[in-house]
C-alpha cells in the first residue's frame, strides 16, 4: 500500500521520503498557523462571530491543502488570504456598508468564476503568458517580501515616521530570541539539517516559554459555532450591480497573488518543467478555486495559496504529501485552536526571514545585462516588498515588459495573451488600485 502511494506522489523522482515530507508539512503549518487567529480577528470586525470564523478558517485551509496535495501533488498549502481579508472587512463591509453575508456571496461568485476560468483553460494561458525571465524576479521579490514580514514580526525592523522603517530595539527580549532563532537555523542549514526550520522554530518557542515570554490564556472553544456563518452567504445580494466591483476585485487580486506565489514556490522547489511550464496547472487552479467556494460557504474570505509553503519546500517538501500533512494539522487545529495560538511571532519570524533569503538564489538567472529584461525584473523584484503586494509587483514587471517589447518593435515575438494580461493589470491599477 505504501509503495503505491509513494509511486503516486513520485517519491523516487523527487528524491524524498516520508520523514522529509511530514517534517515539511509540519514546518509549513507552524509558519502559517498565525492565520488561525489573525483571520478571525480581522473578519470579526464585520460582526461575524469569532468562534465561527475560527472554525471556518481551519476547515477551508484543511480542505484546500489536502485537495491541493492529493489532486495536484504539490507542496502548496492554502488558507484565507491576508490582504483579501482586510479588503473584505475594511473596504467592502465597513467602507461600502455591505453586509458580511453579501460579501461572502461575492467571494463565492469569484470562486465559481475561478472554476469556470480554470475549466476553460484561461487561467492556465494567463500564467503561460508571463515571460519565464520574470519567474526568478517574482520568486526573489516574494523572498524579500516574506523576509521583510519576518523582520517586522521579530521587531528587528520597526516603522519610523521619518524614514518609514528603522532598526528596532535589539534589547527587547523577544527580538533577541528572534535573533537566536535566525542564528540557530542558519547554523543548522550550514550543516544541511533538513529539519532546520522546524527545529529552529520549536527551539525558539521553547526558550521563550522558559523565559516566560509566551503568553497563553486558556479559553473555551466550540467547533460547532461554525453554524453561525456556514451557508449564511447572500449570493442574490452579491449579484446586484453595485457588487460587481467587489467581485471583480476579489477575482483580480486573488488571481495575480496566486500566480506570483505559484511561480515562486514551484521555482524554489525545482518543480517547473524545462520548457518553463508548471505541470498539472489545471489541478492546482481547480484546488484553490474549490477552496475559495468552500471557504465562502463555511464563512470566511477568499482562500489562496500561501507563500509560507516556501518554508516547507526549504525543509525538503517536494510532493503533495507535505500539503496533506499541513491540511490534516489545520483540521486538528479546529479542536485545539487556543493551543496553536500560543506560537508567537518571534518564534516563526526566523523561519520567514531565512526562507526569504533562500528564495533569492534564482535571481542569478536573470539577464541583468539586457535592459529589456533587467528593468522589468528589477521593478518586479523591488515593488513586491515595497508595496506589500505580490500582485502589484507582478503588475509593474509585466506592464513594463510588454511596453518595452512594443516600443522595441518586438511585439510580434510575444503571444497576444501577454498584452491582454498587461492590459488587465493596467485596469487593476485604474479600478482597484485602492487594494
Amino acid at each position: 500500500m505504501l509503495a503505491r502511494i509513494e509511486r503516486y506522489f513520485g517519491f523516487a523522482a523527487h528524491h524524498t521520503t516520508w520523514r522529509t515530507e511530514i517534517l515539511a508539512g509540519l514546518t509549513t503549518f507552524i509558519t502559517m498557523a498565525y492565520i488561525i487567529f489573525v483571520n478571525p480577528a480581522i473578519l470579526s470586525a464585520t460582526g461575524m462571530p469569532l468562534a465561527a470564523v475560527t472554525t471556518a478558517t481551519c476547515l477551508c485551509a484543511a480542505i484546500g491543502s489536502i485537495l491541493m496535495g492529493a489532486l495536484a501533488n504539490y507542496p502548496l498549502a492554502l488558507a484565507p488570504g491576508m490582504g483579501l481579508n482586510a479588503y473584505f472587512t475594511y473596504t467592502v463591509v465597513k467602507g461600502m456598508g455591505v453586509s458580511w453575508q453579501t460579501a461572502l456571496g461575492a467571494v463565492c461568485i469569484s470562486g465559481i468564476l475561478f472554476l469556470l476560468l480554470t475549466l476553460g483553460g484561461i487561467r492556465q494561458r494567463l500564467l503561460a503568458a508571463i515571460p519565464h525571465q520574470l519567474h526568478a524576479a517574482v520568486a526573489g521579490g516574494i523572498g524579500l517580501f516574506i523576509a521583510f514580514i519576518g523582520l517586522q514580526n521579530s521587531g528587528i525592523i520597526v516603522s519610523s515616521p521619518a524614514t518609514m522603517v528603522a532598526l528596532g530595539n535589539l534589547h527587547a527580549h523577544t527580538t533577541q530570541l528572534a535573533l537566536f532563532g535566525i542564528l540557530l537555523i542558519a547554523v543548522l542549514q550550514a550543516y544541511r539539517v533538513k529539519a532546520s526550520m522546524l527545529i529552529g522554530v520549536l527551539a525558539t518557542l521553547a526558550v521563550g516559554i522558559l523565559c516566560h515570554l509566551v503568553k497563553y490564556t486558556p479559553s473555551t472553544f466550540n467547533p460547532m459555532a461554525i453554524r453561525e456563518t456556514a451557508f449564511q452567504l447572500n449570493i442574490r445580494g452579491a449579484l446586484h450591480l453595485n457588487a460587481l466591483e467587489i467581485i471583480f476585485a476579489f477575482l483580480f487580486v486573488d488571481l495575480f497573488d496566486n500566480i506570483g506565489t505559484l511561480i515562486a514556490v514551484t521555482d524554489r522547489a525545482g518543480l517547473i518543467a524545462k520548457d518553463h511550464t508548471i505541470p498539472r496547472l489545471d489541478r492546482i487552479f481547480f484546488a484553490d478555486a474549490t477552496a475559495t467556494v468552500v471557504g465562502a460557504l463555511a464563512g470566511t474570505s477568499t482562500v489562496t495559496c500561501y507563500i509560507e509553503s516556501s518554508a516547507g519546500v526549504a525543509a525538503g517538501g517536494r510532493t503533495g504529501v507535505a500539503a496533506i500533512v499541513t491540511g490534516v494539522l489545520f483540521f486538528l487545529a479546529i479542536f485545539v485552536a487556543p493551543v496553536v495560538g500560543a506560537i508567537p511571532d518571534f518564534a516563526t519570524a526566523p523561519a520567514l526571514i531565512l526562507v526569504g533569503a533562500m528564495m533569492l538564489c534564482g535571481i542569478g538567472k536573470i539577464e541583468w545585462d539586457s535592459p529589456r529584461i533587467a528593468i522589468p525584473a528589477f521593478l518586479t523584484f523591488v515593488t513586491i516588498p515595497l508595496t506589500y503586494s505580490i500582485a502589484t509587483g507582478l503588475s509593474f514587471g509585466l506592464i513594463s515588459y510588454a511596453a518595452l517589447e512594443l516600443l522595441m518593435s518586438r511585439g510580434s515575438r510575444q503571444h497576444w495573451m501577454l498584452y491582454l494580461l498587461a492590459t488587465l493589470f493596467l485596469l487593476r491599477f485604474l479600478y482597484v488600485s485602492h487594494i
